[in-house]
This record gives structure tokens, sequence and C-alpha cells, in this order.
């Protein structure tokens, strides 16, 4: 599960791998492929330059002539054209209704090609993507965050509730995760700065070895609670909250209730002194 929401550029291919699309008829040296290929380099600047499904008509339309040009056989290169299809809706757009219709004509009229062998396991990703979709989309500011109450790596209890007054970061994260690591010196450094002033992580981690985080939070000296399952993607918290890509930050203020989602950076700081009033 790769991050789907406004991604730039660089990360849209690495969302298209997470549908078990890594194909795209990238590799491909064919006319089809060369125009598919160019058809999603298309995509992905209009979506990385935030424009929408309507304004990608024409390229999408593109994909219905590719596959006329099929006249109807029903081959492993139409099979992939309705494959290619199907993920740029899911992956770039989050029309995973439409990327299922797609997936299921292919099972239903390509059952003997590659893309219908692969076809379950995309509907079960889909579906899963949009369930995470829903949820993220009730993560709005102003509303209750969802409790829970579990055990940090400590043994210790861990709720958001016993943090009332305070203003809390819900970090999910994983030590092999090179945009968390990148992040992390400025997650240490707003917790440095304003933890007396009343502010807490809670860290959900990814981590499958247990032993191999609990010495990376002493190197790197994350006093906070921490809370991993060893579980990575199965998760018990990401799968409560839909988390799809690391790392995902829900700020939650001293009543329990969203200040915002995704924060970072200086936007992270800022929020987090607003919060406490600094």
């Amino acid at each position: 599960m790769i991050v789907l929401l406004k991604r730039p550029v660089a990360m849209l291919a690495i969302a298209l791998l997470a549908f078990q699309a890594p194909r795209l008829h990238a590799q491909s040296t064919n006319s089809i492929g060369d125009q598919v290929k160019a058809l999603v380099d298309k995509i992905q600047l209009k979506v990385a330059a935030g424009k929408t499904e309507a304004d990608a008509a024409d390229e999408l339309k593109q994909f219905d002539a590719l596959l006329a040009q099929q006249n109807g056989a029903k081959t492993e290169a139409a099979a992939e054209l309705i494959h290619d299809e199907a993920v740029i809706y899911a992956a770039l757009f989050g029309d995973f209704d439409k990327a299922t219709s797609l997936v299921e004509k292919i099972k239903s009229e390509y059952p003997n090609t590659h893309p219908a062998e692969e076809a379950d396991a995309m509907l079960a990703n889909f579906a899963q993507q949009a369930r995470a979709r829903k949820i993220q989309a009730a993560l709005i500011a102003g509303t209750a965050l969802p409790d829970f109450s579990e055990t940090d790596i400590e043994g210790k209890p861990l709720a958001p509730a016993g943090f009332k007054g305070k203003v809390v970061l819900i970090d999910f994260w994983a030590t092999w995760c090179p945009p968390c690591r990148a992040e992390l010196p400025n997650v240490i450094a707003i917790y440095k700065k304003y933890h007396a002033l009343g502010f807490e992580i809670i860290g959900v981690s990814l981590d499958s070895e247990k032993a191999k985080l609990a010495s990376f939070i002493k190197d790197q000296d994350m006093p906070w609670q921490q809370y991993c399952d060893g579980q990575e993607w199965s998760n018990k918290l990401v799968e409560k909250f839909g988390v799809d890509a690391i790392p995902f930050t829900i700020l939650v203020d001293g009543d329990g209730k969203i200040i915002g989602t995704r924060l970072m950076g200086s936007t992270l700081e800022a929020a987090v002194s607003k919060a406490l009033k600094q």
C-alpha cells in the first residue's frame, strides 16, 4: 500500500505498483505499448498539477480507441489495455467503481489472459483502498478522534483519552520508510521544543521486528510511547484509521478533536504552536 492522494509525479509510478500493475506497458517497445506509456505520462502530469479525471477525458478516450483497434478480439493485448485503464482510474483518480467494473470486464470477457489471473487480487486491493479512503474522509478537522486503547511496546497502556488536555500527534511511520526517516528530525525537534508546554506524540510503527524498532528508538532518542503489533500494513491501527501511506499524521487538540491530518515539516510546527497558543 502506497500513498494515493495528490501524489507528486515521482510517487505516481509507485502508486501504480501498489495495485499489482507493474506492466502498464512501460517496458514495451511495440507501438501500442509506446502509446499507452505516453498516455500514462500525460495523465500523471495532469494529476500532479491538480487536474481531475474530467481534465484527462481526452487521454482516457484514447484508451477506448486503442481497444477498438483490437476489433473485438479477446487477446492478451486487449486485456492489458483494460487492465492499464483500471489501474489509472484507481491509482490516479481514486475512482474505484470504474476501476472495479473494468477488472470485472476482464474476468468475464478475457478469462484466459494474464490480467484475468490477477483480477481477484486487484479487486481485493481496490476494495481495501476504497475502505481506506472512506475512513480517511471522516477524519475531518473539528471532529472527535476515534478512540483506541492498546498496549505500547513496553507493555504500558496507551490511549489518546489518557492525554486529555494535551495536544497530541499520532504519527504513523516505520524505520524502513525513507520519507519517515527524513521527517523524523523535524518531529524530534518539535517534541523537544513543545513537550514541556503540553505536546505529546503517539507513535504507530509499521515495523515487523520489535527488537529492531526498540533499538532505533533508543538510538534516535524518541521518548514518546510507541505502538507496534508487528503486522506492517495489517497493523490494527493502520486499518482503523485507513492509513494508505506513511508518514501519516493526525494532530489532535486537548479536547480530543482533530486539528488536521498529513501535517509535516513547518506546517506541523505551525499547527502545534497555534494549538498550544504559542
